[in-house]
């Protein structure tokens, strides 16, 4: 029996080797192709790294003709799903989590001559993963796009008052008040009204300044993730959409210590909100 249990267990390791040595493996090849020190909004990087152009994956082989007016269609602020649907997706293997940057293998023909040209293509992306800045290898690959301006994008912030949203200290689905499902409904028909222009809907929670610092941050997330369950369940796009908690941080109202807690709660109640912060294109 003894004899037996060793061997189980001598198995149980060579398998838990084998798939570290494999998980090891993807991450490093990840990690090859690319990019090093991407600015958090994406605007740059410390060294861009380039791929070998024989290390895409096995479908790409060779490269890809991208059709221009879908390239040109390429453009700051846009999501990966908004990319991918004109470009397809990235040629590499550039790892599994918090991916930054994509890179494409391209053909290009010449009209005059009919030689093809290969180009490399590569796209960073900001920490909430919206394309921000555009490369090519070599850089007069670019004569063969005319990249056309940006659409202007805007911001609209509409702030929801959580006293008005959620019952008191509360923050689930079942904890919307009457009134707060009125404001929530009437949010997303206006959403999903301006969908085809909306980049991106990033919803972050506040609280007040009463209470412990951690109760608070988890409160304001907890808070902003259920908006943001609430406006999926009336069809908001979940791509397009992200939440975040920032406790007490970012007060819009200042009030004195030497009233009454009642007075002091109702004081603070500004700084109790949701702000849903959305980012559209110009028509």
């Amino acid at each position: 029996m003894m004899m037996k249990h060793s061997k189980f267990a001598m198995s149980t390791q060579q398998r838990a080797k084998a798939w570290t040595t494999l998980f090891a493996g993807v991450l490093l090849a990840g990690c090859g192709n690319v990019s090093h020190g991407i600015a958090k909004d994406g605007s740059r990087a410390h060294e861009l790294v380039w791929p070998k152009p024989d290390d895409v994956t096995p479908m790409h082989r060779g490269g890809t003709f991208p059709d221009l007016a879908d390239l040109r269609a390429v453009h700051a602020d846009m999501n990966k799903q908004q990319i991918a649907h004109l470009i397809g997706y990235p040629h590499f293997d550039e790892g599994v989590w918090g991916v930054r940057e994509w890179n494409y293998v391209f053909n290009f023909r010449d009209a005059d001559t009919g030689a093809a040209t290969v180009c490399q293509y590569k796209i960073l992306f900001d920490q909430n993963k919206l394309a921000q800045s555009f490369y090519w290898h070599p850089q007069d690959c670019s004569r063969y796009v005319q990249e056309s301006k940006p659409a202007k994008i805007t911001e609209h912030d509409t702030t929801l008052s959580t006293d008005a949203l959620f019952k008191f200290d509360r923050y689930t689905l079942a904890d919307i008040t009457d009134d707060g499902r009125a404001q929530l409904d009437r949010l997303a028909d206006t959403l999903l009204a301006e969908q085809s222009r909306i980049v991106h809907i990033h919803t972050v929670g506040y609280t007040d300044r009463l209470g412990g610092d951690a109760y608070n941050q988890t409160l304001s997330q907890l808070r902003a993730d259920t908006v943001v369950a609430y406006l999926i369940e009336k069809h908001v796009p979940s791509d397009l959409i992200s939440a975040e908690g920032r406790g007490k941080s970012e007060p819009v109202a200042q009030c004195q210590d030497d009233t009454s807690r009642r007075a002091l709660i109702a004081c603070l109640a500004p700084n109790r909100r949701v702000v849903v912060q959305v980012k559209t294109r110009g028509a």
